[in-house]
């Protein structure tokens, strides 16, 4: 009989949502001798419907890996205060010293990527600033100083490595030999230049009511792809992205600055000087 790991993950990706998650997930597992289980977002610690599938399930999704393989998995759910609140305790009670990434980008960019996402899966109509008054997690996933402390008052400021999507579109082979570096992973890496960034949100397309029976089903896909000509699925699938990506009108803008100004006070306290407070911030500037 083949012995089935039982073991955790030692690493995380905890977020932040629209800041680069899923390529730097993507880049990881291409590495040998790491491992990150699927899905890539399972949320366990975070979601309670999902953590209420047991410890064992959360097992399961890592028990194809090598005994030798660095375990990681990335939830952006992790990182999703106020929603959430139990996911710390959860994972500090499962697991021994974990280390942490957390992935940041422009706040503001990030949060017209969120509002994207969410008019793609059909949550959000094309109403720009209803959306940010009635959803206010737009604004709160950036706001990453409030987001990561809690990480850092439960396990400490050597557990968390704080990167950037733009850092790592500066140096993505010398960001990736830190990251590693901080969860513990000793082997040859590499970053695979011809893998495509993951998860982009200018690629979505808005979905409607029957989408994952009449797109996403396999039988529908194979039938479409038989029967409709792909010059007209293209036509079809471009009325139904953004024509441009959104602009925020002055003064929205102007009151999401102001919001993550203070913000980036606290985040500033957390990691001076780091890389990421210009880098993610050039309004301020």
């Amino acid at each position: 009989m083949v012995k089935m790991n039982q073991r955790l993950p030692s690493f995380f990706i905890i977020g932040a949502m629209k800041c680069g998650t899923s390529t730097l997930q993507t880049q990881l597992s291409m590495q040998n001798g790491i491992f990150m289980c699927e899905p890539k977002e399972p949320n366990f610690f975070s979601d309670d419907g999902i953590f209420a599938k047991g410890i064992d399930w959360y097992k399961g999704l890592f028990e194809t890996a090598q005994e030798a393989d660095l375990l990681g998995e990335a939830s952006t759910h992790y990182t999703k205060l106020p929603n959430h609140p139990h996911t710390i305790p959860r994972l500090q009670n499962a697991v021994l010293k974990p280390r942490f990434v957390y992935m940041i980008r422009n706040p503001v960019a990030r949060s017209v990527s969120h509002f994207i996402h969410e008019w793609s899966q059909g949550v959000l109509s094309d109403d720009l600033e209803k959306a940010f008054t009635s959803n206010p997690e737009l604004v709160d996933y950036g706001r990453y100083g409030m987001q990561i402390r809690p990480w850092i008052e439960t396990f400490g400021k050597e557990s968390v490595f704080l990167t950037s999507l733009e850092q790592i579109k500066a140096d993505p082979q010398g960001e990736l030999s830190a990251i590693c570096s901080h969860i513990g992973f000793e082997g040859d890496l590499s970053w695979q230049e011809d893998i495509e960034a993951q998860n982009v949100s200018s690629e979505r397309v808005r979905k409607f009511p029957l989408h994952s029976l009449l797109v996403d089903h396999p039988i529908s896909a194979k039938l479409r792809r038989t029967l409709v000509p792909k010059s007209l699925r293209d036509r079809v699938k471009a009325s139904r992205q953004m024509s441009e990506r959104p602009t925020l009108p002055p003064e929205l803008k102007q009151d999401l600055e102001g919001v993550f100004e203070k913000d980036r006070r606290q985040l500033a306290a957390l990691f001076p000087e780091h890389p990421a407070l210009k880098l993610c911030y050039p309004f301020l500037e």
